[in-house]
């Protein structure tokens, strides 16, 4: 898991997926390990618009899961 958020395609998305994977996965509960799994399937440029807020994403991903790694982007680039 930690191998695919860091290696999208898109380096954007690996710098933000990268990091939260490394610092979370192992203390993940199983629903957001399986939402997280969800979120890398999805399109890089889907998710470079949740991460940034310009796309809300659709109602079947974790929403809180995608506010959380973007606080973990922002607390990185701060």
């Amino acid at each position: 898991m930690r191998f695919r958020a860091w290696h999208r395609g898109i380096k954007e998305t690996d710098l933000i997926l990268g990091p939260f994977a490394d610092s979370y996965v192992d203390v993940l509960e199983s629903r957001d390990l399986d939402d997280f799994e969800a979120l890398l399937s999805a399109p890089d440029n889907d998710l470079r618009d949740w991460f940034t807020g310009r796309a809300s994403p659709p109602a079947s991903f974790n929403a809180a899961l995608i506010d959380r790694i973007r606080a973990h982007a922002l607390r990185r680039t701060s």
